[in-house]
C-alpha cells in the first residue's frame, strides 16, 4: 500500500508543490543547518521562494522550454531553483559539484542551457573559466555571493537579486504561475539528467513529470514514507537516486528533508535527526562500517569486548528474515541490543530507521549481514538513471541476501538472452537530448530500454528476484576460458576497512590481479596505532607494513572465493584515484578503461 496523498497521482511535481502549499502552509517542509541550528521552510514558504526565483529567471529573459544548469552543493536554495525552473515550465539539469571546468563546459554545452545557477565562489570560478566558449550562456546566477566584491559583475546575479525581480514580477503580473502550471502536462519534459559517463561520455536523459512520479511512487510502495517521517540529504542532488530521496518522494507525501552541512558531517547529522528513511550508496555503508570498527578499537577494553562477543553471538542472524528468529534468537538479540548494539546504532545515527536502502552499485553481502545484525533493516534496489531511478526493490527482509528484489508496480522487467535486464514502463526516459542515435540505440522499437546490466532470476518470497550480475561490459574472460564477475571480487575488497577501492584485472589474462587503493582515513589511524610514522599517501603505502596489512586482507577474501576468482597478485596504487584526472566519474564509479590505459605498465608487469 502506498501512503502517496490522495490526488497527487495526477499533479506535476511543481503542482504538488502548490498543492501542499494549500493543504498545509505552515508545516515543515525542509530544513537546513545554519549556525549549528536546524533552520525550518514551511511549505508557504517554499512555494513562494520557488516561485519568486522562477518569476525572476524570467525577468532576466529565460524563455519557456528552455535548460537551466544547476551547481552546487544539496541546499536548499537548489531545490528552490530547480522548482523555480519548473514552475515557469522550464527544466533543471544538475552539475556535481565535484566536476573539474572541463567536464562543466562540456554538460553546458551538451544541455545548451542559457542559464546556470552556481552555489558559490569556487563553482563561479569554474564557469567564469570556460565562459568564453559558451556563447549560448547569458546569465550566472550565484547562491552565496561572498568574495565577489572585486568580481565585473556583467551577467552575473545574485540569488536574492533575482528572488527580488520575481516579487516584483509577480506584482506586476500575479497571474504568471498560476498561467504557467495549467500548460504543464505529465508527459513534459521536467528534469535533465546527466548519465555517469564511466563507460564514456555523459549523455543528457530527459525525464518526463509522469515517469519521475511514477518512479516515486513505486518505490514509496517499500519505503511507505508518512508526513511525520523526515530523511536526509547529502548526495548530490544532480543523481536521479537523490533527486527520489530528497524531492519526489518527499514531494509526494509530505515527508520532511533536512539538508545535511556536508558529506563530511553526515554521521553527526544523522546523530541529531535519527530519520526514519535513509538512502545510502554501497561506499556510505562502507564507510559507516568502518567508522564503527575504529571507534571500538579506539575504544578498547570493555566495550571491544562486547562487541566481539555480541558478534559472535549473533552469527547469522544478518543472513536470516528477522520473522523467522526463534523466541530464543529474539531474546538473546534484544540483551545484546541493550548491551552493545542501540550505542552502535546512535554512534550511526539510525536508531530510529525504519527502512534503510542501499542501491547505486552492488554492496557486499558482508556488508548488508552486518547491519542487519546490527538492527538496520538495510534493502538493495537497483535502478538506472534511464529508468527514473527505480526498477526494482526488495520487499522484505526476506529476500536472499544479493538480490536486488522485484519490479515497482508500473515497471515491467525482462531479461534477453544474454542475460541483460531490460525495463519498460512509463519510468522509461524520453531520450537523450539532441542525440536520437544513441537514444535509439538504448531503447528499442517495442519500448523496451536495454540497461547494460546482466541478472538472473533466482526464488524469493515475493517470486522472482533479481541477482545482478555485472555491467555487460565489465564481465571478463580469462586466459583459460573462465568467466569472472570483478564487482563481486571488487566488493567482497572493499568490505575491509583498510581499502578504498579496487579494479581487477583479468580480461584475457591467465589469473585475476587488483589495482587495490587503500583507505588512507583507515590505515593511516592503523599506521598510528602501530606506530608506522609517514608523512603522504604515496609514503604510507610503500611501507613494507602496509603491503603485508593489504595481503592479510586480500588473503582473507580469497579464503571465500572459488579458486578462479582468487586475487593472486595486486599492485597499491600511489595516489588517490581522482575525478580531474578522468579515473573516476563524479559518482565516483570507476572509468575502467581509462584507469586501464592509465596503469598499463604497472598491469603489464604484474603479469610479466
Amino acid at each position: 500500500m502506498s501512503t502517496v496523498t490522495a490526488g497527487m497521482e495526477q499533479l506535476t511535481l511543481p503542482a504538488q508543490l502548490m498543492q501542499w502549499a494549500q493543504q498545509k502552509p505552515d508545516a515543515v517542509a525542509l530544513r537546513q543547518k545554519e549556525g549549528g541550528v536546524w533552520q525550518p521552510v514551511s511549505w508557504a514558504a517554499f512555494a513562494d521562494t520557488a516561485s519568486h526565483f522562477g518569476l525572476g529567471l524570467l525577468a532576466l529573459g529565460l524563455q519557456r522550454g528552455e535548460n537551466v544548469a544547476i551547481l552546487g552543493e544539496n541546499c536548499r536554495e537548489w531545490v528552490f531553483a530547480q522548482l523555480g525552473v519548473a514552475l515557469v515550465g522550464c527544466i533543471a539539469a544538475g552539475v556535481y559539484p565535484t566536476s573539474p571546468a572541463p567536464e562543466v563546459e562540456y554538460l553546458l554545452a551538451l544541455s545548451e542551457a542559457p542559464v546556470i545557477v552556481c552555489e558559490d565562489q569556487e563553482q563561479l570560478d569554474k564557469v567564469l573559466s570556460i565562459r568564453h566558449n559558451l556563447t549560448f550562456l547569458r546569465a550566472i546566477v550565484v547562491m552565496d555571493p561572498r568574495g565577489l566584491r572585486h568580481y565585473d559583475r556583467n551577467g552575473i546575479h545574485d540569488f536574492e537579486h533575482v528572488l527580488a525581480l520575481g516579487q516584483r514580477l509577480q506584482k506586476e503580473q500575479p497571474g504568471l504561475i498560476a498561467d504557467s502550471l495549467a500548460k504543464l502536462k505529465l508527459d513534459d519534459i521536467g528534469l535533465i539528467v546527466f548519465t555517469s559517463g564511466s563507460t564514456g561520455r555523459p549523455k543528457a536523459a530527459m525525464m518526463s513529470w509522469r515517469g519521475l512520479g511514477c518512479a516515486a511512487r513505486g518505490l514509496n510502495t517499500a519505503l511507505r514514507c508518512r508526513p511525520e517521517d523526515a530523511l536526509v540529504s547529502y548526495l548530490p542532488l544532480c543523481h536521479v537516486a537523490e533527486q527520489m530521496f530528497s524531492i519526489h518522494v518527499p514531494m509526494a507525501t509530505g515527508a520532511v528533508v533536512n539538508f545535511a552541512e556536508s558529506l563530511r558531517t553526515v554521521q553527526e547529522d544523522l546523530r541529531e535527526l535519527s530519520p526514519q528513511v535513509f538512502f545510502g550508496v554501497p561506499r556510505i555503508w562502507e564507510k559507516f562500517h568502518a567508522s564503527i570498527q575504529f571507534k571500538l578499537r579506539e575504544a578498547g577494553g570493555l566495550r571491544l569486548a562486547l562487541y566481539e562477543r555480541a558478534m559472535r553471538s549473533l552469527a547469522g542472524f544478518g543472513s536470516a528474515p528477522r520473522s523467522t528468529w526463534r523466541f530464543g534468537q529474539r531474546v538473546l538479540w534484544a540483551f545484546w541490543y541493550v548491551v552493545i548494539l542501540r550505542a552502535l546504532l546512535n554512534f550511526v545515527g539510525l536508531r530510529r530507521c525504519r527502512i534503510a536502502i542501499s542501491s547505486g552499485a552492488p554492496i557486499a553481502p558482508d556488508i548488508l549481514q552486518f547491519f542487519r545484525t546490527l538492527g538496520v533493516p538495510i534493502r538493495e534496489a537497483y535502478g538506472l538513471t534511464e529508468a527514473s531511478g527505480a526498477t526494482t526493490m526488495q520487499t522484505t527482509d526476506a529476500s536472499p541476501v544479493g538480490t536486488v528484489g522485484v519490479p515497482y508496480p508500473g515497471v515491467e522487467v525482462k531479461l534477453a538472452d544474454d542475460g541483460e535486464i531490460l525495463i519498460r514502463g512509463d519510468v522509461v526516459f524520453r531520450g537523450y537530448f539532441r542525440n536520437d542515435a544513441a537514444t535509439l540505440e538504448a531503447v528499442d522499437a517495442e519500448g523496451w530500454l536495454h540497461s547494460g546490466d546482466v541478472a538472473r532470476w533466482v526464488d524469493g518470497p515475493a517470486g522472482q528476484e533479481l541477482r545482478i550480475v555485472d555491467r555487460k561490459k565489465d564481465i571478463m574472460i580469462t586466459a583459460g576460458g573462465k568467466n569472472i564477475t570483478p564487482s563481486e571480487i571488487e566488493n567482497a575488497l572493499r568490505f575491509s576497512p583498510y581499502i578504498r577501492e579496487a579494479i581487477v584485472v583479468a580480461d584475457r589474462r591467465r589469473f585475476v590481479s587488483a589495482l587495490i587503493q587503500i583507505d588512507f582515513e583507515g590505515v593511516g589511524k592503523w599506521a598510528e596505532e602501530n606506530g608506522l610514522a609517514y608523512t603522504t599517501f604515496r609514503h604510507l603505502v610503500e611501507q613494507a607494513q602496509v603491503q603485508a596489512l593489504i595481503q592479510k586482507e586480500v588473503d582473507a577474501v580469497n579464503a571465500r572465493m572459488p579458486q578462479v576468482q582468487q586475487v593472486r597478485k595486486f599492485h597499491l596504487l600511489t595516489k588517490e584515484l581522482d575525478h580531474d584526472d578522468g579515473e573516476v566519474t563524479a559518482t565516483m564509479k570507476v572509468r575502467r578503461k581509462s584507469v586501464g590505459e592509465k596503469y598499463a605498465d604497472v598491469i603489464e608487469a604484474i603479469y610479466a
